[in-house]
């Protein structure tokens, strides 16, 4: 066969539109076009928080050091962890060793379970405290500090925090039972499948890298 036939060959190959254009499967095509249009959701509400904290002479800084930022910090540990046992998933995979990629699949969600109850603990004790999504509640613990700290601060900071960080959660939560389908049904999926859900998993975790020193790191209270 001459040279430009191979090339002609090679060409309709890689190029003609077939089952896998490109030589990227439909799933992860599909899969890389919805973290691409995730990710223009997370920006867009990201921008905008970030838009109004420098637009506001009072943006509150609730959270001390102590207990409230080393408490986040925990939950970013855990979930940079099953990053990497999802790294090691997808190792195990691609080696065709199905129960150790099984296991690691499982302390991945054990790492993401772990992060949505911090998580909720989190919430839990904000709400108690009197954060509200539009405000805080009357007579509480915040409804204090803002009065004589931040009395002029915009009601958004808690509209921000919940639907950024519950956003998040939310996609954690769905990527926890996402992993669990995939851990059971290993054995009957191609390595692709393991892939696919550890682009989910690390597009999942690199969120948190931009809402953890936005939400939090920039609204640590320095006088606590």
């Amino acid at each position: 066969m001459s040279t430009e036939a191979r090339v002609g060959n090679l060409a309709a190959n890689d190029w003609d539109g077939g089952a896998f254009p490109y030589r990227v499967g439909h799933r992860k095509l599909g899969m890389w076009l919805f973290i691409v249009s995730d990710a223009m959701t997370f920006s867009a509400m990201l921008i905008g928080y970030s838009y109004a904290r420098a637009a506001s002479d009072q943006w509150p800084t609730p959270f001390p050091f102590n207990p409230s930022i080393i408490f986040s910090t925990v939950m970013t540990l855990f979930l940079l962890a099953s990053s990497f046992t999802m790294v090691m998933a997808v190792r195990a995979s691609a080696a065709n060793r199905l129960k150790a990629a099984r296991r690691w699949i499982g302390a991945t969600m054990l790492g993401g379970t772990v992060f949505i109850v911090l998580h909720s603990i989190e919430w839990s004790h904000l709400l108690g405290e009197g954060l509200r999504p539009f405000g805080v509640s009357a007579g509480s613990t915040f409804a204090k500090e803002w009065a004589e700290r931040w009395p002029q601060a915009p009601p958004l900071f808690g509209a921000s925090f919940f639907a950024i960080t519950g956003l998040h959660m939310f996609h954690v939560f769905t990527g926890v039972i996402y992993l669990g389908v995939v851990a059971l049904r290993i054995g009957k999926t191609r390595h692709e499948d393991v892939e696919i859900s550890g682009l989910y998993w690390h597009f999942v975790d690199l969120v948190w890298m931009f809402v953890f020193p936005l939400i939090y790191l920039m609204s640590v209270d320095m006088t606590k």
